[in-house]
């Protein structure tokens, strides 16, 4: 256990940044599952749905840091070539 004072703030502050960064890791993983799965019922106008929905989610994860910027570009084009399968 921490014995300074400035230690047991660091050990609350990461506590706390795992918490945030969790959720904000999970959200990305659900929504782009949502483009995965519309994308697998061959529904075109809900991929493009899912699609315009998810890129902000993973532009935003990436710009606080929870994923690597190469990891969102990946990402981004990975999916939008996986919608555009079905056109």
């Amino acid at each position: 256990m921490a014995n300074h004072k400035s230690a047991i703030k660091r050990i609350k502050q990461t506590a706390k940044r795992t918490e945030r960064n969790k959720h904000e890791r999970s959200t990305l993983r659900t929504f782009i599952k949502r483009v995965r799965e519309a994308v697998a019922t061959k529904d075109q106008e809900a991929a493009k749905a899912a699609l315009a929905v998810a890129i902000p989610v993973i532009d935003g994860a990436a710009t606080k840091g929870i994923i690597h910027s190469s990891n969102a570009s990946r990402n981004v084009s990975r999916l939008t070539k996986l919608v555009n399968t079905l056109a």
